[in-house]
């Protein structure tokens, strides 16, 4: 079995081994992942941190070895908190985005295989305790990103992904999808209970989960919709005040981090 490792500033995963295939997450620098399939000129991969599936093209692979991969698996990143920085080497500059991971970073350095790359932005600190000021910052921080089905970076992202992101950079590792969030966390029964941290799900007629926002204080959510932006939740739904109308019907709010401060 092979494993590999995103040394780009993000791979696109698509659902099928085509360039036309629907887009249905993104590989962001620093994520590793394992080959469970192979066809033609693409890669069926799974993702280490989430088991997420899906195809890349082979020139975008970069191989890691079992122990590597292992070692990657068991520890805990530093992830990138700049909007924009790179990672470098005496022959190469990559660019790199919020949220990426900094594999094995120890304050200058950050290690791939057996090759060090130069980060000097900043980065999240996992000896420091949970802040949710930091929080509520990282996730103010995707504000006006452009909605992108799949998407995971500062330049395109989708709802859950927006979720995934700013929980995964506070320490917490997070499903993909929204359908797959819902389940974790404790139910909050009104959402004038709701607190900063709090993930509010929303269903369609047929009553499956397609939507989920992170609420921020007095009942705001801030949620991708067409871009990052900051709406008011009720017991209905969404209420857009530029529209003058609801866009999301309430299914359930879960609690993720109980006492957060």
């Amino acid at each position: 079995m092979d494993y590999g490792i995103c040394i780009l500033s993000l791979v696109p995963v698509r659902a099928e081994p085509s360039d036309k295939s629907e887009l249905v997450t993104q590989l962001l620098y620093g994520e590793c992942y394992q080959i469970i399939g192979s066809q033609g000129n693409w890669h069926q991969i799974q993702i280490a941190a989430d088991n997420y599936q899906g195809w890349i093209d082979f020139k975008q692979h970069c191989s890691v070895t079992s122990n590597y991969f292992e070692e990657w698996k068991a520890a805990q990143h530093s992830r990138a908190v700049d909007l924009v920085q790179t990672i470098s080497s005496p022959e190469i500059r990559i660019p790199i985005m919020m949220g990426s991971v900094l594999p094995f970073f120890d304050g200058i350095n950050v290690r791939i295989n057996n090759q060090k790359y130069v980060y000097s932005g900043r980065a999240t600190n996992n000896t420091l305790p949970f802040k949710i000021n930091f929080f509520t910052k990282m996730a103010r921080s995707y504000l006006k990103t452009p909605y992108l089905w799949g998407g995971k970076s500062i330049f395109g992202i989708d709802c859950s992904g927006l979720v995934q992101q700013v929980y995964g950079i506070c320490g917490y590792t997070f499903p993909r999808d929204a359908w797959q969030q819902v389940s974790v966390g404790e139910e909050v029964h009104f959402a004038n209970q709701t607190q900063p941290g709090d993930l509010a799900f929303f269903d369609n007629d047929e009553g499956r989960i397609i939507h989920v926002g992170i609420m921020l204080e007095n009942q705001q959510i801030i949620h991708a919709h067409g871009e990052v932006r900051i709406d008011v939740l009720d017991h209905y739904g969404i209420f857009n005040h530029q529209r003058k109308r609801y866009t999301h019907r309430l299914r359930i709010i879960k609690r993720i981090l109980p006492g957060a401060k």
